[in-house]
């Protein structure tokens, strides 16, 4: 029996990190490491991409899927992007592309239910009370990092969808959390722990367990699996479990970041 084919979902990026503390979204710094501006985070990328795997499998995908995502080259603020989600071996192949080419790669696929990480393998971690200046040490492979709680609000949620003009109307419907939120807190494993210069996610790798619905309370333990140089940039790679309401495991992500760019000097797009 033949894939349906899913249309392509076009979106215009919207950079919604300017005001961040990370400066590679804004265009003055960007423009220092070599790119054309800002940088629309790769966190709103992959929330792109998603669209295509809820298209395709609906909430089951939230329940139990698998997504990869690696990200290409810049999409910036403005750029109309176009996701591509090419049915292969019962998954989905994910491309974006912008004016500029291919700008992401990855797959999304749907699991018969993945086995649930131990809590025992990830625990918990609180950001400290002054972060340390992100170095090899204080990210260094068997640092355990944490966030403060995050409660996933309806406010919040809604702004959300607002800002990756997300189209599926599954989230508003059943209150349930976009994908790309998830992978933020990712994020904030890093940047509630050590104090980052301009800093860029190159991709992940996300297995789902459950839905996040709106109201949830929302925490993740992560571990640092790898520090590393690559091209000149350093990287880590962190490997976090994301739970609702301290008990509910919603998906384990393996991060990766560069957290040190190379200077422009040595620097390519």
């Amino acid at each position: 029996m033949g894939e349906t084919l899913l249309a392509p979902y076009r979106v215009t990026a919207r950079n919604i990190a300017i005001a961040s503390e990370n400066k590679i979204h804004d265009d003055t710094v960007a423009r220092q490491f070599g790119f054309a501006g800002g940088l629309v985070p790769g966190v709103e990328v992959y929330a792109y991409m998603t669209h295509a795997a809820v298209e395709r499998w609906g909430s089951a995908w939230l329940e139990h899927g698998t997504a990869k995502c690696r990200f290409l080259k810049p999409v910036y603020d403005g750029q109309q992007v176009t996701v591509i989600g090419k049915p292969t071996d019962g998954g989905l192949d994910l491309a974006v592309e912008t004016e500029a080419g291919l700008c992401a790669s990855g797959s999304a696929d749907l699991t018969g239910g993945a086995p649930v990480p131990s809590f025992d393998d990830f625990e918990s971690g609180e950001p400290p009370a002054t972060r340390p200046a992100a170095d090899e040490q204080t990210l260094a492979p068997g640092t355990r990092l944490g966030i403060a709680p995050f409660r996933a609000t309806a406010e919040f949620a809604t702004r959300y969808l607002a800002d990756v003009a997300e189209t599926h109307p599954l989230y508003a419907r059943d209150g349930l959390c976009h994908p790309g939120t998830l992978v933020r807190l990712c994020n904030w494993a890093l940047t509630q722990n050590v104090v980052l210069g301009p800093w860029i996610h190159t991709g992940s790798s996300v297995q789902n367990f459950a839905v996040a619905r709106v109201g949830d309370e929302l925490t993740v333990r992560a571990l640092v699996t790898a520090n590393y140089e690559r091209k000149g940039h350093r990287m880590v790679d962190l490997d976090a479990l994301i739970l609702a309401n301290g008990h509910t495991p919603v998906a384990r992500v393996a991060h990766t970041a560069i957290w040190r760019p190379r200077q422009r000097a040595s620097h390519t797009t």
